[in-house]
């Protein structure tokens, strides 16, 4: 089987694409420049550029979409990327692979802030920050599309020394310390991509997770830089916590189960 892989040197996909080489699949990855990776074939384009696409996903089996823009105050980009240049890959998987199966990465952060229990992939969203939103767009399409899709969710990603867990207290210093976010392993993202890949996800959004959501306080005590202590009440209990039940019932289980473990066996 061969895939294709977009985003192949971000955050999740560097680490993703040689555990999928190690587990015997051909691998060719969409880069901007002509930069050889061990393993892997590399097509030089850009999910931007359409007329580099074709020769991108001629003859390929699979289309793992891991592209994305995230952490930019420039929303225009943010928009041209999650949402453009997913219409621009599944136009051309549409035209020259249409037996493809397309598997798309998307975020947790679609989930509405105040919702009333762990975000399940059948709640209505309507996410207000132009990465969530420009997620739920690009979900749309791809349901459309008439392709063979499936979409990820992915909450918090850390561990294989990305720095992510390191970072988080820049970003949540205003947070309740009682916050509790749902996390994944990239180690487990790889076990889902394979589920995903072997069809197990076929025409489903499935929020993955491990299986223990964590206070903001804990996780950013385990970089030793804990948020101050409080205990007034906190306004959004479920936000950023999904409910895994849908993977765990389509056969998902996270070998990483939580963050501690995580540290116990040098996973950081």
């Amino acid at each position: 089987m061969t895939i294709l892989i977009t985003g192949a040197t971000g955050l999740v996909g560097a680490r993703l694409v040689p555990r999928l080489v190690e587990a015997g699949f051909a691998c060719r990855v969409l880069m901007r420049s002509d930069k050889p990776q061990p393993g892997v074939e590399a097509i030089t384009g850009n999910i931007l550029d359409p007329s580099t696409l074709p020769d991108a996903v001629r003859g390929v089996s699979a289309i793992v979409h891991l592209a994305a823009v995230f952490r930019t105050q420039d929303t225009d980009l943010i928009w041209r990327s999650n949402l453009e240049g997913t219409r621009n890959l599944i136009s051309a998987t549409k035209t020259d692979a249409p037996d493809a199966r397309f598997i798309m990465s998307s975020t947790s952060h679609v989930y509405n802030i105040d919702n009333a229990h762990p975000g399940r992939e059948t709640d209505a969203v309507d996410p207000q920050q132009a990465y969530p939103a420009s997620k739920v767009a690009a979900e749309k399409d791809l349901r459309d599309s008439g392709l063979n899709w499936s979409i990820i969710r992915f909450p918090f990603v850390y561990g294989d020394g990305d720095g992510h867990l390191e970072s988080l207290p820049r970003y949540v210093s205003d947070w309740h310390p009682a916050q509790r976010m749902s996390l994944i392993h990239h180690r487990d993202i790889a076990t889902a991509m394979k589920l995903a890949l072997d069809g197990a996800f076929d025409s489903r959004i499935v929020n993955v997770a491990d299986e223990a959501p964590m206070s903001i306080y804990e996780l950013t005590s385990l970089v030793d830089a804990p948020l101050v202590s409080r205990s007034d009440p906190l306004s959004n209990p479920w936000h950023l916590h999904v409910d895994g039940s849908l993977a765990r019932g389509l056969g998902f289980r996270p070998a990483v189960k939580t963050v501690y473990q995580a540290q116990q066996e040098g996973l950081m």
